[in-house]
């Protein structure tokens, strides 16, 4: 008997379902459901609390009511105005800037200089670890140096970067504190797509570096140019160490100043650079997926 081995358990026939696998509890379900619910409450609280309590300070009329002439007096601001299409400038050129440098930089390394690829990311994420007040010391420092290059060709390029209408030398600052910000979001991108065929296949039917670059690489890397713009135009828009140790006055400056004496119109301006900036990524969200669902419909 104890030789004996026990029969397996009969296949199923041909053509007979087999069982369903057993569902799981709807409590187990439901403790999910609640605790996911939970988890998302707390983030729009934490999200959302601050932003609903300055709201209610632009609109509190000291206990009479509810009024806008916050807002009202910054949408006739000169002030807010000039300020704010300051900011603005200085990020689309920033972002433009930054795109410029980096798509041509991280295409060149995954294709050629794979073994760069670490080396550019430690030195991409420098500006991370190096603080503003740091990096606006060595600027200022190089700046002083105007008044000694007053009889050479350099005394106009130090004009030009310090112009206060649209100053350049933020421009430059400026992307280098968003590189960080374009790396990571264009290195998931390159990661996502087969980079090496699509450069391949782009090169066999005649199409230029450049062509390449701007008709095959740029489209494949949508969402994550959208991504990269996005964090880093808000970076600019609410940076204010850099600039005011250089002593311009774009928007989150003109924002601390007027707060010094006229705090409600000032966290009223902070709302409208929120909303400005809520705009602007659902302008470049809607734009990239549009293009896509364009390219999905044609294809």
């Amino acid at each position: 008997m104890a030789g004996l081995k026990t029969a397996a358990p009969p296949a199923p026939a041909a053509g007979a379902e087999r069982p369903a696998p057993p569902a799981r509890p709807r409590t187990a379900r439901r403790r999910r459901g609640v605790g996911s619910l939970f988890v998302l409450f707390l983030a729009a609280a934490y999200f959302l609390v601050p932003v609903a309590a300055s709201l209610w300070f632009t609109v509190d009329d000291a206990g009479k009511g509810i009024s806008f002439d916050a807002y009202a007096k910054g949408l006739t601001d000169d002030g807010l105005a000039t300020s704010l299409l300051t900011s603005v400038l200085l990020g689309l050129a920033t972002v433009a800037l930054g795109l410029l440098l980096m798509v041509p930089t991280l295409v060149v390394v995954v294709l050629r200089l794979p073994r760069l690829r670490r080396l550019v990311e430690v030195l991409c994420m420098v500006p991370l670890i190096v603080p503003p007040i740091a990096l606006v010391a060595g600027v200022s420092t190089v700046l002083s140096w105007e008044q000694e290059l007053a009889s050479t060709p350099f005394y106009r390029t130090f004009q030009l970067l310090q112009n206060k209408d649209f100053p350049l030398v933020l421009v430059l600052i400026y992307t280098v504190m968003s590189l960080p910000f374009l790396y990571r979001s264009l290195d998931a991108g390159l990661r996502a797509v087969d980079l090496r065929t699509l450069v391949e296949a782009s090169r066999s039917l005649g199409a230029s570096r450049t062509a390449t670059i701007y008709r095959v690489v740029v489209p494949n890397l949508r969402s994550s140019v959208v991504s990269g713009a996005v964090l880093s135009l808000a970076m600019v828009l609410g940076e204010y160490t850099v600039a005011t140790v250089l002593g311009f006055e774009p928007f989150a400056v003109w924002m601390v100043h007027v707060g010094e004496y006229e705090a409600q119109l000032s966290v009223a301006a902070a709302m409208l650079s929120l909303l400005l900036t809520w705009g602007l990524l659902l302008l470049l969200t809607n734009i990239a997926g549009g293009r896509a669902r364009n390219r999905r419909t044609t294809a």
